[in-house]
């Protein structure tokens, strides 16, 4: 799927991508409403529908990103619940086989995320992803998530690559759908983001279903 004589630059989004989202999906579809309902003595079903109800009017938005919006809207601490559920923080299956691949092939590796810094920071410190990447970037360092252009201007503006020989694996679509309007040629998703779910059908652009693939086509 990918012809490495064609790329400089490897853009890798983080959760579904490079970690399991396992960890995220049951933070914020498990974790969150419980302790909500058991905060405010509200049913489940209750906090459910109050919590998805906001996310799903920010998603795509800066605040949905957001640790701090998330924290003020309920009224809990959100990185303490990070913190409850770190054993779940994992690298998908040969992930860093790939990352050190692309290391050996000296293309220019870069974390582009979505995660708040707080996320992000918990995360690094139960996995060496900054010791597999030239940088760690967060959409909050540009205040624009990656479904904006905005995000994708301040990216190549601090850190220089050419969107023609650019590869982008993430699992959002619109995030892809983003980036192919900047310009950036090659694009990937990913099969099954998360472990616990079933492997994703239908998708829009071509899939990542084994990262081993990715290390099979030659320079």
């Amino acid at each position: 799927m990918v012809s490495w004589d064609a790329i400089d630059t490897v853009l890798l989004d983080m959760d579904g991508t490079l970690l399991d989202l396992a960890y995220d999906n049951t933070l914020w579809t498990h974790l969150l409403p419980e302790r909500f309902s058991a905060t405010y003595q509200v049913s489940l079903d209750h906090a459910r529908n109050h919590l998805f109800t906001h996310m799903s009017e920010r998603q795509g938005q800066l605040e949905f990103y957001c640790l701090e919006y998330w924290a003020e809207f309920t009224g809990l601490d959100i990185v303490a619940l990070h913190e409850e559920l770190t054993h779940l923080i994992a690298f998908r299956p040969y992930v860093t086989d790939f990352l050190d691949h692309v290391l050996q092939l000296e293309r220019q590796a870069l974390l582009v995320t979505n995660a708040h810094r707080d996320s992000l920071a918990v995360k690094v410190r139960h996995v060496d992803l900054d010791q597999r990447l030239h940088a760690l970037v967060s959409c909050h360092d540009y205040g624009a998530p990656k479904e904006s252009e905005t995000f994708w201007q301040s990216l190549i503006a601090e850190h220089p690559f050419d969107p023609a020989r650019t590869l982008l694996i993430d699992d959002n679509a619109a995030v892809l759908d983003a980036a192919g309007r900047f310009g950036i040629e090659h694009l990937l998703t990913v099969a099954q983001p998360d472990s616990s779910r079933p492997t994703r059908t239908g998708l829009k652009h071509p899939a990542v279903h084994d990262f081993r693939d990715l290390m099979r086509t030659s320079v």
